[in-house]
């Protein structure tokens, strides 16, 4: 199977518009992890994403009919960036779909590199339907982001480019995984030339798509994707890529948001470069891997893919990087509520401990609830063991370190229970975020059932993120779930969540 490829890979004539990227070395992660870390430096192409190499393979292999023809694409970013670049290069016109959600960094570079661009729908779904509306209207040749031979071809480059430039000994090749070009153009080539080296796909774990196909051994679309790493969130992995990953990769990582937010700041402590989300996850899942098997001594890469992210995502990043990293503990804990008790906990965390947060919910008169954040050490289940002092020391304790609700939302709001609001249930959302969405949003869902709470918080990203209670009597719970279902947003029902329960229920 991967041998249809190497040919295609060596005759791609890429260089006209891409450049070859090096392979860095990263001391500091090296030393951290015990193994030789090298990264393939993609966010350093000239769209800032390996992208560039598809797309252009792409347009070299069309007839000059379909040239004239004008190419057209779907994306939210780095294909159409890609794409942009290399229809200016060849003198074809191009025309760009983007989601009316897309970070406005890239839609501001593609509009910058000359292609006519149309914003349509708020995900990427929306936006291929309309470019193969498109295509069918005005005839024009449509470029797939990943599903295509010449664009997986192109990205192969990116392992030649590997082999050629550390031709010794190499244990692993992590690659970040969304559609799946990059990956099946890097495992076609490494298996046939160096069948040795593992081939690891990467994936976030609210949009692994390869790995469910992995295990039902066919393509599965998955309900509903993540968006924090926009640039790998693909519900269902591409025909011709699963053909390719299925015979080639060595295993399939995931990685979540806090571990990717760890790897961004790894990789900038290294390079001093920040990465988009995707463009770090191959560094989330080269991590896991050591840790989860235990290697040292080996010399593992991983593809820094792309650097597209808006500046304003950096707070949130930043935020999310002591849990990524383990460094930071969130716990809620229970305290006496008399004078005194808040310097005990003090004491009774230990002096070495630095308190990055602490928030006060008044319970009764006998007992207070505390949200804290904690520093720990990310080495010896530090954190584990902070938990087991303090219950020895009798404090009832719920580790929230890992509950999205805690951490996108319980950590920043104020007030406490609410005995008086009776049948609340509590409903976590995500919704594309534009101008007036948050009205658009409050306009569906006001008016069927009372709102009791609402939280919401953006980042700079392409979603907005809510916390709503309603008041939703038992007999009508299937009611209410047909009309969130219907609103078209994905939500989760977070009623019985420890975090709304320990402070707000």
């Amino acid at each position: 199977m991967p041998q249809s490829y190497i040919k295609r890979i060596l005759d791609a004539r890429i260089y006209d518009v891409a450049v070859e990227t090096p392979l860095d070395y990263a001391g500091y992660m090296s030393t951290r992890l015990n193994n030789t870390v090298l990264f393939k430096r993609e966010d350093l192409q000239p769209v800032f994403s390996f992208k560039i190499r598809g797309a252009y393979n792409k347009l070299r292999q069309l007839s000059q009919a379909e040239l004239d023809a004008g190419v057209i694409c779907a994306s939210a970013g780095n294909h159409a960036q890609g794409l942009a670049m290399s229809a200016a290069k060849m003198g074809v016109k191009a025309t760009i779909v983007m989601p009316c959600t897309t970070p406005a960094i890239k839609v501001n570079a593609v509009k910058a590199r000359g292609a006519k661009l149309v914003l349509h729908g708020d995900t990427y779904d929306e936006a291929s339907a309309h470019a193969q509306a498109l295509v069918k209207e005005k005839g024009m040749t449509y470029i797939h982001p990943y599903d295509d031979p010449d664009v997986i071809a192109g990205q192969g480059t990116v392992a030649l480019e590997i082999l050629r430039q550390h031709p010794g000994h190499i244990d692993a090749v992590f690659v970040p995984v969304g559609g799946g070009g990059l990956c099946a153009g890097v495992a076609a080539y490494i298996k046939y030339v160096r069948p040795d080296v593992k081939v690891i796909a990467v994936e976030p774990e609210d949009a692994a798509c390869l790995k469910a196909a992995m295990e039902k051994k066919r393509r599965v679309k998955l309900p509903h994707v993540g968006i924090f790493a926009d640039g790998v969130a693909v519900a269902q992995i591409g025909k011709e890529t699963f053909r390719v990953l299925k015979d080639t990769i060595d295993g399939v990582i995931t990685a979540n948001t806090d571990e990717i937010c760890a790897a961004i700041k790894d990789i900038f402590e290294d390079t001093r470069s920040i990465t988009e989300p995707a463009g770090a996850l191959a560094l989330a899942g080269l991590k896991k891997y050591v840790e989860e098997q235990g290697v040292e001594g080996q010399t593992l890469v991983a593809i820094t893919s792309g650097a597209n992210t808006n500046f304003d995502r950096l707070r949130y990043i930043s935020e999310r990087t002591e849990i990524g990293e383990k460094r930071e503990a969130i716990l809620a804990v229970t305290i006496p509520e008399k004078a005194g008790s808040y310097k005990t906990f003090c004491r009774d965390l230990g002096k070495s401990r630095n308190i990055s947060e602490f928030n006060y919910r008044y319970a009764d008169d006998k007992e207070a609830r505390i949200f804290v954040g904690v520093q720990v050490s990310p080495e010896h289940q530090d954190r584990a063991a902070l938990v087991e002092g303090l219950v020895a020391k009798g404090y009832d304790v719920v580790d929230m370190t890992d509950n999205e609700v805690a951490k996108m939302h319980i950590r920043h709001m104020v007030g406490g229970h609410a005995p008086q609001v009776e049948n609340e249930r509590v409903y976590r959302f995500e919704f594309p975020e534009r101008p007036g969405a948050l009205f658009n949003f409050l306009s569906q869902l006001a008016g069927r059932w009372n709102i009791s709470m609402f939280h919401y918080r953006n980042h700079g990203s392409a979603y907005g993120r809510v916390l709503v209670g309603l008041q939703v009597p038992a007999e009508e719970h299937k009611e209410v779930k047909k009309f969130l279902n219907d609103l078209g947003y994905a939500f989760w029902d977070e009623t019985q969540n420890e975090a709304y329960q320990f402070f707000l229920g």
